[in-house]
């Protein structure tokens, strides 16, 4: 394989590794719950507890980046993630579970800092489709464990959920291995060069601006995806729940299909995400108001939307930040975001308690794309977006 192509496949595998672990959970989780006699709270807090590492495990991704470069800092939270994904098949209690998730999303959330990075390095000139590369590898990632947990590799198991979870370590695996024996050795410091900082300057406005619009992004996507079923199944439309999470998850394919060839002359520009945040308020009033193939309509318009300023958030920190600065502004923004999406995927279900309306839990996730298209333009007016 010709050399400049091999930093763009190992992207995309490594884009795929940050969400195949990941997304191997939700196809088993009636077979989880009722295996551990667990409740609703305890699989909110299976399912939330990967996010909550992406926040709180981002910023020592910033220190190994600082100390051991961008790529041995993937390696490791591959191989990290790795371990935990495969944990998840051992031991037959709820709290083994936990801790081997735990493990597995710190792998991830080391691993999340690191791509802008290695973006940088290995193609400094094509930012922008270096990023929605890796960005395509990470939406087939979440899609490919959905798709194929119980028509395929349930069978193959015998059924038994443990080594469905555990099964998804091997690819990780691979792609830590393949990164560590063909990564570019550039992405690595010389020897003896000065170790970089890794504490992000929270003073720095910057940091702030990168990390509520991509926290409003990542808050659109995990809100819709947790609360969309409850919804329609409280609002008698439980026939829509499959067709609507389908084309809200399919609906970011495409765009990041169509990014590839021009994901480089949309770099640095404000009003995509001005566009985006306006179809998606369209896309959220719609599906609380909309009933049958519209709804799932606007499901898909939705995930197109959030696909486009999900791949060209992630060109921000490497395109806004001096070289050295990459890694830490990259783990600041992470832990931000991340941060934020708990906190309105939280607020969503209190407001949903407090009026007793099922449709209110999705005011929290309008006001998210509202502030994708003002923090745009709020870099536009400080110059750092055009």
């Amino acid at each position: 394989m010709p050399s400049r192509a091999m930093p763009l496949v190992l992207l995309w595998l490594s884009g795929a590794a940050l969400r195949l672990s990941i997304l191997a959970v939700p196809p088993v989780i009636p077979l989880i719950r009722s295996d551990l006699a667990l409740s609703a709270t305890a699989i909110g807090l299976l399912s939330g507890l990967p996010v909550l590492l992406f926040a709180v495990a981002a910023l020592p991704g910033s220190i190994l980046i600082a100390r051991l470069g961008g790529r041995m800092t993937l390696v490791g939270g591959l191989f990290l993630a790795a371990i935990g994904a495969a944990l998840r098949g051992v031991g037959a209690g709820t709290g083994t579970l936990y801790a081997a998730t735990a493990v597995m999303g710190a792998g991830v959330a080391i691993m999340q800092p690191s791509m802008p990075v290695l973006t940088r390095e290995w193609l400094p000139s094509r930012i922008g489709f270096a990023t929605a590369v890796y960005s395509n590898g990470l939406l087939v990632g979440e899609i490919l464990p959905v798709w194929l947990a119980v028509p395929v590799v349930m069978p193959l198991l015998g059924g038994s959920w443990r080594f469905e979870l555990a099964i998804w370590s091997l690819p990780v695996l691979l792609i830590g291995a393949l990164v560590l024996l063909l990564g570019p050795a550039a992405a690595d410091p010389p020897r003896g060069s000065t170790v970089q900082a890794w504490w992000p300057d929270w003073r720095n406005p910057l940091i702030w601006r990168l990390g509520i619009l991509f926290g409003s992004v990542n808050a659109v996507y995990f809100s819709t995806n947790a609360f969309l079923p409850a919804y329609l199944s409280n609002t008698g439309r439980g026939d829509l729940i499959a067709a609507a999470l389908t084309a809200l998850n399919l609906g970011q394919l495409p765009v990041s299909l169509a990014l590839l060839p021009i994901a480089t002359r949309l770099e640095r520009r404000a009003w995509p995400y001005v566009v985006a945040g306006a179809t998606m308020t369209a896309a959220v009033i719609g599906m609380v108001s909309m009933t049958g193939v519209w709804l799932v309509v606007c499901a898909a318009l939705l995930g197109c939307a959030g696909a486009a300023s999900l791949i060209l958030g992630l060109t921000l920190p490497p395109l806004l930040s001096a070289p050295g600065q990459v890694g830490r502004t990259s783990a600041a923004m992470f832990s931000i975001s991340y941060a934020s999406a708990m906190i309105v995927a939280l607020l969503c279900g209190a407001l949903w308690d407090l009026t007793g309306l099922p449709g209110s839990a999705f005011a929290p996730i309008g006001v998210c794309t509202l502030v994708l298209s003002f923090s745009a333009l709020g870099l536009k007016a400080a110059k750092q977006l055009v």
